[in-house]
């Protein structure tokens, strides 16, 4: 896979009338072979070391990369300010609070607020002088060194794409990409359109067949073949073009699993070869746009758009934008002047003295590294029999395995039991406590971390020498909902290592995998207000639930194995074999055993008797507005149903004369439109829309970042003028401050069983 992607200049020589016509006026050294036309070089340019370091050292037109970091810097300066958080940071960390951290070792300490806010402004200060190419190498450590220290500092936030930033940062730390485009080669004429050394194209080119090639192997998972994975996906707006022609479960299975699998493992090819690039383009610029809108992912989608041109000829540019016209090209790269040589490359000419073999020696130290670190980039992938530790359900750290979107998780209960080590005295903690993070509860490191934390923070509150357990119900892609960890195991004193498998992890049940097919076929059969959720338990466990009194009509069924259901208050159990089902009273607790030697299955089957009664008042309501507006209705209304016509004000939020329902009917009712009105705007709507909520965000990041300088530099001013300046940097936009969507579906959308 990396042997293609040394390739730097493929063009073919000008064509003939013919290929006897080709033949004639060529010599035979100027004639092409098919190897060097596909890939650049040929083989004999990789029949031995000193031919292979010259290859990899081989002059290449700079222009290319000094576009590609142009484009990379300007993309991580404006990564700096939504992603990595510079707009919120205030909010993540928290000077003298109980917080909860997730570091990847656990002596990395946050520094203080302000000291966090000079390190995000060091970032953005490298991300500018990458872009710009000024003071170059100085701007790529500036930005590395600050980068991977945010980056292992954070755990909950690690992502494939983020590695690839830093991942990228450091290449670029190591290649001459200031050569084109820079305010480096404006203060020094040697460097100035100067060429680079092929190993430059090579590693980048690499890397990003990496992701793309790896990530598609990894999706040979069965469950992303079957469809499994991401079939949420289909039923996203993007996807109604295909709706026209295939139902939503072709969709998610053909296109979403099927077409996201193919372009994974074809795109680095494709991108390589001349005869396949443009198709490549179309599919990719189409993938990474569609993903855009998808995914919150950041500046991924434009960083991966970003990269497709590095696998054009390097001299792309100087065609592109030899286009444009005379009077712009003043401020546009260069577009006529050739390269001129560089002592970072290798010549055809032979080398005498002491300094070319000093440069002999550089070369082929950065043909080592080049090689090496390509093969590290194919194994860390695989790495997980190493780092044993981190290995859950899925394998390894998940921002380094390029397994991106492989599995989907919901999680149905997780209950965080207490016991004081001194007195005896159980109790229960709401999960998140002390934390800002949800992601602990799938990954046994962070669990450890966290169980460690709450150890050090219960005694504030007079719990001493605390035992903390975690009974965390999951299930990955569609499966059973099932334990992830052991529920009996106390985390603060369970053993952890990176290097040995976590003993408290219970297994995966994939035997049970098959019942997904059921499930469908079970969730088909019922109604539109009934739900279902499918449980699958360990022998010799049991599950402690609370059934609410607004889900009304609870029933659980037995599907596999044997189970004792205890009903708490009433002290009595019943036993239930496959088929069998009783209902469970609502208001109080029950517990559901298993009895049978293997893992127990069995499904809650329950309506949401409050929403359903609810959804049942908005639709009458509804037609008695609809009534009045038409002139069907007579009758004149009674004063609590009178807002159906004015419509509710503020002032009328807390007059008891109006019906509850009608209140929440007319709010919520609101709301939908408010929803309607946002997905029926203009495209000019949309952007105002869209960059007013970017302006505020980095507008708030680089005012919060002032005042931290300020204070660093001359002292903390009086609180009030603090005050000020803070509630000046939190200003939002005139309009609504919270995605109406998102209100309405936390409303009307269904809660945790």
């Amino acid at each position: 896979g990396a042997v293609p992607y040394l390739s730097a200049e493929r063009r073919p020589s000008r064509k003939k009338n013919s290929k006897e016509d080709k033949q004639e006026t060529l010599s035979p050294s100027e004639q092409t072979s098919a190897m060097k036309r596909l890939f650049g070089f040929e083989k004999e340019d990789i029949s031995s070391w000193h031919r292979l370091v010259c290859l990899l050292n081989r002059p290449t037109d700079p222009a290319s990369l000094g576009i590609f970091r142009f484009l990379f810097g300007m993309l991580m300066a404006l990564d700096i300010t939504q992603e990595r958080g510079l707009s919120h940071l205030d909010y993540k960390y928290l000077d003298g609070a109980p917080v909860c951290r997730f570091p990847l070792f656990n002596f990395l300490k946050p520094l203080p607020m302000d000291w966090m806010f000079f390190v995000y402004f060091v970032m953005f200060l490298g991300a500018v002088g990458i872009m710009l190419g000024c003071f170059y190498r100085l701007a790529c450590l500036m930005f590395i060194s600050t980068y991977w220290y945010v980056f292992f500092l954070d755990k909950t936030t690690w992502n494939n794409h983020s590695y690839l930033y830093g991942l990228i940062g450091f290449q670029l730390t190591l290649m001459d990409a200031n050569r084109y485009w820079s305010v480096d080669g404006l203060r020094k004429p040697r460097k100035r359109n100067a060429h680079v050394p092929l190993w430059n194209y090579t590693m980048l080119r690499t890397q990003i067949f990496i992701v793309y090639f790896i990530a598609g192997v990894k999706k040979l998972d069965a469950d992303w073949v079957e469809g499994y994975s991401m079939k949420y996906l289909a039923h996203h707006w993007l996807f109604d073009p295909f709706k026209l022609i295939l139902p939503v479960e072709l969709i998610s299975l053909m296109v979403v699993h099927g077409g996201g699998l193919i372009l994974d493992l074809t795109a680095g090819y494709l991108l390589f070869f001349d005869a396949t690039r443009p198709v490549a383009f179309f599919f990719v610029s189409y993938f990474h746009c569609m993903n855009s809108q998808l995914f919150s992912i950041g500046m991924f989608s434009y960083t991966m758009l970003a990269t497709s041109p590095l696998f054009c000829y390097p001299d792309w540019p100087r065609r592109f934008f030899g286009r444009f016209p005379e009077f712009l090209q003043p401020i546009l790269p260069f577009v006529s002047p050739a390269p001129i040589p560089s002592s970072s490359c290798v010549y055809p000419k032979p080398p005498s003295g002491s300094g070319e073999q000093q440069q002999e020696a550089h070369h082929k130290f950065r043909a080592i590294f080049t090689i090496l670190y390509i093969m590290e980039q194919f194994f860390l992938p695989y790495s997980h029999f190493i780092t044993q530790g981190y290995n859950n359900w899925t394998n390894g750290l998940y921002g380094y395995s390029w397994d991106m979107m492989v599995h989907s998780r919901s999680h149905q209960h997780v209950k965080i039991t207490y016991r004081d080590g001194v007195t005896g005295e159980m109790g229960y903690l709401n999960p998140g406590v002390f934390t800002q993070s949800r992601r602990w509860k799938d990954h046994g490191d962070m669990l450890k971390q966290y169980a460690t934390c709450l150890s050090e923070n219960l005694p504030h509150f007079n719990i001493s020498d605390p035992e903390i357990y975690f009974d965390i119900w999951v299930s990955i892609n569609d499966r059973f909902q099932q334990r992830i960890f052991d529920p009996r195991v106390d985390l603060v004193k369970a053993d952890w290592s990176p290097f040995r498998p976590n003993s408290w992890l219970m297994p995966l049940l994939v035997d049970l995998s098959p019942w997904r097919t059921k499930f469908e076929e079970i969730e088909g059969s019922l109604d539109n207000q009934t739900e279902v959720v499918f449980i699958a338990d360990f022998p010799g466990l049991y599950l402690e639930n609370f059934v609410s009194e607004d889900l009304g009509n609870t029933s659980v069924q037995v599907l596999e194995g044997l189970v004792n259901v205890e009903i708490v208050d009433e002290k009595k159990n019943y036993s239930l074999q496959p088929g069998e089902k009783m209902q469970i009273p609502a208001g109080a607790y029950h517990k559901v055993y298993t009895v049978s030697e293997g893992p127990s299955c069995y499904m809650y089957i329950y309506v949401n008797t409050t929403e359903a009664e609810l959804q049942r008042n908005f639709t009458k309501l509804s037609e008695l507005q609809e009534k009045v507006r038409n002139g069907t209705e007579t009758e004149p209304l009674p004063p609590e149903l009178q807002p159906l016509i004015t419509g509710l004000d503020d002032q009328d939020s807390d007059n008891s004369v109006i019906d509850p329902v009608v209140r929440l009917f007319l709010k919520r009712q609101k709301r939908m439109q408010e929803v309607k009105k946002r997905r029926e705007a203009s495209m000019s709507e949309r952007f105002q829309r869209f960059a007013s909520k970017k302006y505020y965000s980095i507008r708030r990041g680089f005012l919060m970042t002032a005042i931290a300088l300020r204070n660093l530099a001359v002292g903390l001013p009086p609180i009030e003028q603090l005050t000020r300046e803070v509630a000046f940097a939190n200003m939002k936009e005139p309009e609504t401050e919270t995605n109406q969507e998102e209100r309405l579906k936390d409303e009307v959308g269904h809660g945790e069983l």
